[in-house]
């Protein structure tokens, strides 16, 4: 193919670009004003004040108050310091000792809450799943007991896209007074995020999934919610999270935050009918190809399929190839070639588990690309079945 074409990136949900707003409030910090926001100077109190507006900018977002908003250094972070955090205090306070995820969660949170159970000695139950990968609120009401220190489930998945009923989830929990964790990565510019109509007393977010930085990330945490700080050191963040905080990214995170939850109707408005197009076009031009997740309840920027008999690998060759830009899941887990855990949890069969396909949209695609896309892709597919 010739490189005359402009790259089509179609992995969103891996990484987006830095939007020029955010690089733009991000710059001073660097610079002018790049005093340690814990120091009484001058330059240390611009750095301060850069910290407070973000922290108000995030806390209007989500509908909370500036003091529930922890800045950390990723999602990750934020995962860990939410799982952790939460069960810990919660054991030390009321003995509760279970710990309560669904199967299809982000590793962030999967491989924490197996963590807390292997070396820690907190009991893990998994909760079941349909066929779309959604966890379904009776199913949560069947789990809950004195003994459950933390319930935490994913808001939008990040393989298959399919958008779990939280508020009804988190309604439950809220009756039975156990903190409800959610990792809503995924969802800023998306779906709402007011913490308190999805009723969620702890939230994750990271900045470089919505045209923030790398090396941002939030920790939404409802006052009152208990919670034993991961990261010790110094009294940042409320004492909650030790480290000189990152003001540069921090700025720019809330910056980007604030822009997605503006544009957020009507970008959604305008993925939701490309995507649409891509999964039409996909499934009409292609034979053997299933969509994963939910055909209703998906993010407007998410299309994810299984191509039956093939391997992703070698139709990611061959996208990149064309110039397109895709996954076969979960970017974090790539690299380590091992099977999609949120594939198997949704009943894929064994041969079909390494024919996972995401194409997640953006700000920059277009109709025309989208068309493009599906061109290239079935003839990906016909080259290599023929060659097989």
């Amino acid at each position: 193919m010739s490189h005359s074409r402009p790259f089509i990136y179609l992995d969103h949900s891996a990484t987006t670009p830095l939007r020029d707003e955010a690089a733009a409030a991000m710059q001073p910090y660097f610079a002018e004003f790049f005093g340690n926001p814990s120091s009484i100077h001058r330059v240390g109190r611009r750095g301060h004040s850069g910290l407070d507006s973000a922290r108000r900018t995030v806390a209007q977002v989500l509908g909370a108050k500036s003091s529930e908003i922890i800045f950390t250094g990723s999602g990750t972070e934020s995962d860990n310091g939410a799982l952790r955090g939460i069960a810990l205090a919660r054991r030390r306070q009321s003995g509760a000792n279970r710990i309560v995820v669904s199967p299809v969660e982000h590793a962030a949170v999967q491989k924490t809450a197996e963590d807390l159970a292997e070396n820690y000695g907190f009991a893990l139950t998994l909760l079941p799943v349909d066929g779309a990968g959604l966890v379904q609120p009776q199913d949560v009401a069947a789990a809950l007991g004195e003994d459950v220190a933390l319930v935490s489930v994913l808001y939008a998945n990040n393989e298959v896209g399919s958008i779990a009923p939280l508020a009804a989830i988190g309604a439950l929990c809220r009756e039975r007074a156990i903190p409800f964790h959610t990792d809503a990565v995924q969802t800023p510019g998306k779906l709402p995020l007011d913490v308190n109509a999805l009723c969620v007393d702890s939230l994750s977010l990271s900045g470089h999934k919505f045209y923030a930085p790398k090396g941002a990330g939030v920790l939404y945490l409802r006052q009152g919610t208990p919670f034993q700080p991961v990261i010790t050191g110094g009294g940042q963040e409320g004492g909650r999270r030790a480290a000189t905080e990152n003001v540069p990214s921090i700025v720019g995170l809330a910056t980007a935050l604030a822009l997605a939850e503006a544009e957020r109707e009507r970008e959604t408005a305008r993925l939701r009918l490309l995507r649409d197009r891509l999964i039409g076009g996909i499934l009409e031009s292609i034979d053997g190809v299933s969509l994963t997740g939910s055909p209703s309840e998906r993010l407007p920027n998410h299309a994810s399929f299984v191509i039956h008999g093939l391997e992703a690998e070698g139709i990611l060759i061959g996208l990149d190839m064309a110039g397109i830009g895709a996954s076969s899941g979960s970017a974090c887990s790539n690299a380590s070639q091992r099977p999609s855990h949120v594939l198997q949890a949704l009943g894929i069969a064994p041969p079909d588990l390494a024919g996972g396909l995401r194409l997640t949209l953006g700000r920059s695609n277009t109709s025309e690309q989208i068309d493009f896309v599906v061109e290239q892709l079935t003839r990906i597919v016909a080259n290599i079945r023929k060659a097989g």
